[in-house]
């Protein structure tokens, strides 16, 4: 049996580096490797540059010519290139006689193949051909899905998690600021299953009342696809990759509940009590009044006063 060899870093870079790359409760969001192959065109050069500026600043792009990689026969190549960007998804685009304007995407799992789907770009146009204002890179987008496909169609529910998986970014985030979220990605399916992505700038101007009247603006790219083929995840893999770490789940409470306007109510349980011990304010009008002094007891008393007197002396 062979025994694998463990480098313990020897640096305090090395330390972080390790520690950045190991498993965290929240993790970092996923990054994107994009690859090219050795036979691609103008157009699949682009596709893969736009796909790489909506990701921004999680992605990372390889502009260098690989060799022919077929990622539905052996995806041992690309899960080592990802693993060595530490990325968890990428983008791989090629152009052949069999296949052309072929671009495909997919998901790791810790580095192992999660879902995989294969396109043809059917129409494109760039940022270039858009002569408008953009948004900022690394904002949040707002993403809309249109078509009975994304709620029907396996393929296409495990493609509808796969994009909001793709486009979400940050997921430790309490707070939005909403002059913050400036564009809207919109994913429509029609009955051929052809898919329609197209990107809009979100306007807020003057409606004459607090709230402001939004405009979209088409700003670009947009990609016309349809889907070929797909390589997906088991059911008892996939639920597997949904489990949360115990650090995460929240603590449940006891006799608490949560009504309809967000307040939290809570019951407690005690015994009988006893109001005759209870401890009230001291105040003179609720104290007990005095018993009434008698005759006998005034003489009792100067007798008891004349003893002490007489034992002094």
């Amino acid at each position: 049996m062979k025994v694998q060899r463990v480098n313990r870093p020897k640096t305090q870079r090395g330390k972080r580096f390790l520690e950045g790359r190991g498993s965290k409760l929240i993790e970092d969001p996923r990054s994107l490797l994009c690859i090219r192959g050795s036979k691609t065109n103008l157009t699949m050069k682009n596709v893969l540059k736009n796909i790489h500026i909506l990701k921004q600043p999680n992605s990372t792009m390889y502009q260098r010519k690989n060799l022919d990689i077929f990622p539905f026969e052996n995806l041992s190549k690309l899960e080592w290139y990802c693993q060595k960007s530490d990325s968890s998804m990428f983008a791989y685009v090629t152009n052949t006689k069999k296949r052309p304007n072929n671009l495909i995407l997919a998901r790791l799992h810790n580095y192992q193949l999660l879902d995989m789907f294969e396109f043809s770009v059917e129409k494109f146009k760039s940022f270039d051909e858009f002569k408008t204002m953009k948004f900022v890179y690394g904002n949040k987008p707002c993403l809309i899905f249109q078509g009975e496909a994304f709620d029907t169609d396996n393929n296409y529910k495990r493609l509808k998690c796969f994009f909001l998986d793709f486009f979400r970014g940050q997921t430790s985030i309490n707070e939005l600021d909403l002059n913050g979220l400036d564009h809207v990605l919109t994913f429509t399916v029609n009955t051929t299953k052809t898919i329609y992505i197209r990107v809009y700038r979100i306007q807020l101007k003057k409606s004459g009342h607090r709230i402001p009247r939004i405009e979209l603006e088409e700003i670009g790219p947009s990609f016309d696809l349809s889907m070929k083929r797909s390589n997906l995840a088991s059911d008892d893999y996939y639920k597997r990759t949904l489990k949360k770490p115990k650090g995460m789940k929240e603590k449940k409470v006891k006799n608490t509940t949560m009504d309809v306007f967000g307040t939290k109510m809570g019951r407690i349980h005690m015994e009988k009590q006893d109001f005759n011990q209870l401890q009230t304010r001291k105040l003179k009008a609720l104290k007990r009044p005095h018993a009434r002094v008698t005759a006998t007891d005034d003489e009792n008393v100067s007798s008891k006063r004349r003893k002490s007197n007489e034992q002094k002396e």
